[in-house]
């Protein structure tokens, strides 16, 4: 069987988005603020609602971080095993991208960092997106 494609390839030339997030530190405020966000949502608070959030936003930190040439390590699970138990359409996935923009917009990232970062980030729509 298939093995999923790696959720965190690192990205050693995008260090200078990780800059502009504000580090490890500034992706920690970015995926609070995400989170609030994703639970205010009514068609994201379903999938966010009744999971470990603080995992969650943890697993988040370290993905982006390793993405973006961050001296982290990813714990998490690939995307397809962490996904496996939502039903995710890509409405679903476009909400979360959204709040995600909303929450980049907020926190006064560049926007050609926040480009960057969705650019590497979007792909993994084909492992998380499963109904």
């Amino acid at each position: 069987f298939a093995r999923a494609p790696d959720p965190a390839p690192a990205h050693p030339e995008l260090r200078p988005v990780l800059d502009d997030v504000g580090g490890e530190a500034g992706l920690v405020l970015l995926m609070d603020d995400l989170m609030v966000l994703l639970l205010a949502d009514e068609r994201t608070r379903p999938f966010f609602e009744y999971v470990d959030q603080a995992k969650v936003k943890r697993h988040l930190v370290e993905q982006v971080c390793v993405i973006l040439g961050g001296d982290c390590r990813y714990t998490g699970r690939d995307m397809v095993e962490s996904h496996k138990d939502f039903e995710i359409r890509h409405a679903d996935f476009n909400a979360l991208v959204e709040s995600l923009q909303i929450a980049m917009q907020q926190r006064r990232i560049p926007f050609r960092a926040q480009n960057k970062l969705l650019a590497k980030l979007a792909p993994m729509h084909r492992e998380i997106i499963n109904k």
